[in-house]
């Protein structure tokens, strides 16, 4: 019996996929045909990174 992937394994999948064939500027720039985004995304940008030091960003970027 096969069991259904859930929605995050196929976004994480697609996105995958996406990046493989299309490399990660085609993969951003073909998601972008499909939603224009809502909001602001410069207040929302800062809203989430500006309490991020260079030091959590290397962290980070260790850890993975």
């Amino acid at each position: 019996m096969k069991i259904k992937k859930g929605i995050e394994q196929i976004r994480e999948e697609g996105i995958e996929a996406l990046v493989k064939k299309l490399g990660p500027d085609g993969m951003i720039r073909f998601i972008q045909q499909f939603d224009s985004g809502r909001g602001d995304y410069t207040k929302d940008r800062h809203a989430l990174l500006d309490s991020y030091t260079i030091e959590d960003i290397v962290g980070e970027i260790k850890k993975k």
